[in-house]
């Protein structure tokens, strides 16, 4: 019997005898399984061979992983596949429910979809359903994301279940939990100490590249601080694939003397880069817990950043941890003026967003987990 059972859409890749996956994920999972005798996790497998720079691996002496196929139903050929898949993982997922102590379910993806519906089979199972994705109920989102949050917030269809969500929504049900995400240990603590605003105003953009996330606001933004006479640097920390346009258009728009794109990072260079940073610019429109504007927050980046998810309930309605902002490039240059010109009041929201987010640390959110369990 396995002790902890994961069922996660996230793509994995397996390297050196290990199991890799996006590394903010796994950093997240290997507190949930430290404890446990037994782990077993129920994802697809990367074309990809190669683990990328952010991914991580799995930490723990009984781990197994059973590969499934990714499937989408986004074309004719896609259906007619998933048609003929979808038996084999319906089966491996409810064998390994059968076989599990406790599951763990990751929501929203297609993986999530069925096991909320095959969960329901299980009601004196004990489980954690993460939700890592908007849990606002009025949000613009799409229909499978809407069914799973339907039958996880369910009281009839999910039961011995603990849903953990971003924020607190007034339609959630006793399933529900507000809950977080963490990056950083208690010994990461320390003062932050930013270079002066009058030597170089630093900007930075952490994240894919993708319409979703409007990377592109930073390179309007840009060449409107350049139009000002401002001395700055903007950096974006992230691929995908809106990056080759983006450089292209900074090219056309001369910013490459203050623009830099620096790809995909580690952890590591993420964090030496926001202990330097004045200004986060992360106007998303899909998000659950954004780590980027946390991890800012924890190093004094003050965010400017669009009211999605819980987004509000962490930067604070009036200014008082950091800039809700529109798409509106002017909009953000604006408020950014506004905020330059008063440095005390600038100096507050640091120092207020710091105090915030350094309450969500990896030792706080295991504390939370095992008591989840």
């Amino acid at each position: 019997m396995t002790d902890f059972l994961i069922i996660t859409c996230v793509q994995h890749s397996k390297a050196n005898g290990e199991y890799y996956a996006y590394g903010p994920y796994v950093r997240e999972m290997n507190l949930w399984i430290e404890k446990e005798q037994s782990v077993k996790v129920i994802a697809p497998m990367s074309q990809s061979l190669i683990p990328d720079k952010i991914d991580m691996p799995y930490v723990h002496p009984a781990f197994t992983f059973s590969e499934v196929p990714a499937y989408h139903v986004q074309s004719k050929q896609a259906i007619i596949q998933a048609l003929k898949d979808l038996p084999g993982i319906i089966r491996e997922i409810y064998r390994a429910m059968k076989d599990a102590k406790h599951i763990h379910i990751r929501i929203p993806g297609n993986m999530g979809l069925l096991a909320m519906f095959i969960q329901v089979l299980f009601p004196q199972k004990p489980k954690t359903i993460k939700y890592a994705g908007n849990w606002d109920g009025q949000s613009k989102q799409p229909r499978t994301y809407k069914i799973q949050r339907f039958i996880a917030n369910s009281t009839f269809l999910t039961k011995n279940a603990k849903v953990l969500v971003y924020g607190k929504w007034p339609d959630s049900t006793t399933n529900v939990l507000p809950f977080f995400t963490a990056s950083y240990r208690e010994n990461e603590k320390e003062p932050v100490n930013k270079p002066s605003l009058s030597d170089k105003i630093r900007l930075v953009f952490i994240g894919a590249l993708y319409d979703g996330k409007n990377p592109e606001i930073g390179l309007k933004l840009s060449q409107l601080m350049k139009k000002e006479g401002l001395n700055f640097e903007f950096v974006y920390c992230g691929d995908g694939v809106m990056r080759a346009e983006l450089e292209a258009q900074s090219r056309a728009l001369g910013l490459q003397d203050y623009v830099v794109f620096k790809g995909n990072v580690n952890a590591e260079t993420v964090k030496s880069i926001l202990k330097q940073s004045h200004f986060l610019i992360f106007v998303s429109e899909t998000e659950g817990w954004p780590k980027a504007v946390a991890e800012a927050m924890f190093w004094g980046c003050i965010p400017f950043t669009s009211r999605v998810s819980c987004v509000p309930q962490m930067v604070g309605e009036k200014r008082e941890r950091g800039v809700l902002v529109s798409k509106d490039p002017q909009e953000i240059f604006e408020k950014l003026k506004t905020l330059l010109a008063d440095i005390k009041e600038l100096e507050r929201m640091r120092a207020d967003a710091i105090s915030w987010a350094r309450k969500y640390t990896l030792e706080s959110f295991q504390t939370e987990i095992e008591e989840l369990k």
